[in-house]
């Protein structure tokens, strides 16, 4: 065999394929996303609709990419004549969004969006001669089975790239794990290791008769999807199981070839495949599994008085404890960040840089895909003050934005309301970021950004500052909050604090503070109000180079 694939590496992150199908879902184009015209109208919606960045492609194939992605996972109808030589009416209309299309487009929270990626994932469609597979459920069987020989259920990247992806149940499961286990021993003991890595994908090249580079490739773009189910999570380059996950994953590997018709597992599919938690004895299996994983979290949860009696009551209380593991998970993350500072200044210069990648040293290079840029930044200066702490309100109040289980961003933060909201004992920092640079930065963001600054003042009684955050500042955007103005309905005047920092600027600060060690936020409010006292003696590019001159003092 060669390699599986659970999607496509041209859509690298499965959590994507959800905005695209949002966009699809309200465009008036379902069905008519092929040949020429179809490629060209669906390549621009998702450009239009912020999904992809459109650069040059003078075949469309973008379009062609997320309609195969989103098709093999069966949000849309795939064209069954091609793939199977069938009629399509055995399913529906190709190219229309599914039942479990439409499922996913009204999940609203990570745990609803990362089940509709496991139904369609956990389809065994893979061919492995005569049989079909779930490459998910191969996975997992292959991290039980590490479990059950003493090691941790986690597997390497290059253990993912030479071996996992390139393997069937029929390889057979304890077979499979003993070359994982050889590959692991012989590169403990290399004393080089990149050297070492090179030799395996050179033999695996020339074994599977391809470019050493698609093993990466392929393994990149799987573990991505593999993640998008909520079932791992990573562990180095690699992934581990989720320990929440623990008893489902054992439900789901029970079976990992099958014989059903491929008609009937692509029916299946396109309406959201059973899971073993749609049985109500298994489904309270898994919740009494992670009750006890909850109490590890110092959670107390009493089903006692709750109703029982269904697979969906008892899976609607295993979505409530398994948000607040998440949300402890994020306390401990949002702890940990101080001793971080350094990657996150990495990640804000990289954005700054508009370069969608950077090497740290030998071992640790930061990618930033160019369409997930703008989540990425709001992400970054969501750590940022997470890494200043003091916070008063918890980590998941200040961010608005969504996040996996590797706390990475899903999406950007919905709108009618700020980016992210740092609150502090005595005061509220209210924080809004953009890639906007034009003179249309202004219209995009110089009523919203004064707004939210007003409705805030009036919910709290401290004060309440905005700090605006992007590469470029405009200066008409500069001039509206140097002015900072907002008038409520009963025509109050009232004064805004909201001070406009390029990244580079913030990013350069944020180092400055970290590396004297006065990392707090007085030093935040200091910086901004400084700045602030410039804003009545000058117009805006004046005040911009005041700025910059407040900033490069502190730095």
């Amino acid at each position: 065999m060669g390699f599986w694939q659970l999607g496509n590496t041209s859509v690298r992150s499965a959590m994507r394929i959800r905005d695209g199908l949002v966009a699809y879902s309200t465009s008036g184009i379902q069905g008519n996303i092929r040949k020429g015209e179809g490629d060209i109208a669906f390549r621009k919606l998702l450009g239009n609709s912020g999904v992809v960045s459109l650069g040059e492609d003078a075949t469309n194939s973008v379009g062609r990419k997320w309609r195969s992605a989103m098709g093999k996972l069966g949000f849309i109808y795939p064209d069954l004549r091609r793939t199977l030589g069938v009629a399509q009416n055995i399913i529906e209309q190709v190219d229309f969004i599914t039942p479990a299309g439409w499922d996913l487009i009204r999940a609203e929270t990570v745990a609803a969006m990362q089940e509709c990626y496991l139904r369609a994932m956990a389809t065994p469609l893979e061919e492995a001669d005569y049989h079909t597979f779930s490459p998910l459920c191969w996975t997992l069987a292959l991290l039980l089975e590490l479990e059950q020989r003493g090691e941790e259920a986690a597997v390497s990247f290059i253990e993912m790239a030479v071996i996992v992806q390139t393997t069937t149940p029929l390889d057979g499961l304890s077979e499979t794990v003993d070359r994982i286990l050889d590959l692991r021993r012989r590169r403990n003991n290399a004393e080089r290791k990149r050297l070492f890595d090179r030799s395996v994908y050179d033999q695996g090249a020339e074994d599977l008769g391809c470019k050493p580079h698609t093993f990466i490739d392929y393994a990149d773009m799987n573990i991505r999807y593999l993640k998008a189910t909520g079932m791992v999570h990573s562990k180095g380059k690699g992934i581990a199981l989720v320990p929440e996950k623990h008893t489902l994953a054992i439900a789901l590997t029970q079976e990992l070839l099958s014989n059903k018709p491929t008609i009937e597992l692509y029916q299946s599919l396109c309406n959201g495949t059973e899971l073993p938690t749609d049985n109500a004895t298994v489904a309270y299996q898994v919740l009494e599994d992670l009750l006890n994983q909850a109490h590890h979290y110092g959670i107390a949860y009493s089903v006692f008085g709750k109703p029982l009696d269904t697979p969906a009551q008892i899976n609607q209380i295993r979505y409530e404890v398994e948000e607040l593991i998440a949300e402890k998970k994020e306390e401990q993350y949002a702890l940990e960040q101080a001793d971080n500072w350094q990657e996150i200044a990495a990640y804000m210069d990289l954005i700054a840089s508009r370069k969608d990648r950077m090497k740290l040293n030998d071992e640790v290079e930061i990618k930033i895909p160019r369409a997930e840029a703008p989540a990425y930044l709001e992400w970054s200066l969501w750590r940022a003050f997470l890494a200043i702490d003091t916070l008063a309100n918890k980590p998941y109040e200040v961010r608005r934005f969504k996040i996996d289980q590797d706390f990475m961003p899903v999406s950007t933060a919905p709108g009618n309301g700020p980016d992210l909201i740092a609150e502090f004992e005595d005061c509220v920092i209210v924080i809004e970021v953009t890639l906007s640079e034009s003179s249309r930065q202004e219209a995009m963001e110089g009523e919203p950004v004064r707004r939210h600054v007003a409705d805030l003042m009036q919910q709290y009684n401290k004060p309440v500052y905005g700090l605006f955050v992007a590469n470029r500042i405009d200066s008409n955007t500069a001039e509206t909050f140097r002015i900072g103005v907002w008038y409520t309905r009963e025509d109050e005047r009232m004064e805004l604090h909201i001070v406009p920092f390029t990244l580079a600027q913030f990013s350069s600060f944020f180092k400055a503070i970290f590396s004297s060690g006065n990392a707090t936020p007085r030093q935040v409010i200091d910086l901004m109000t400084e700045c602030e006292k410039y804003r009545h003696t000058c117009e805006a590019p004046a005040w911009k180079n005041a700025i910059s001159q407040v900033v490069a003092s502190r730095c």
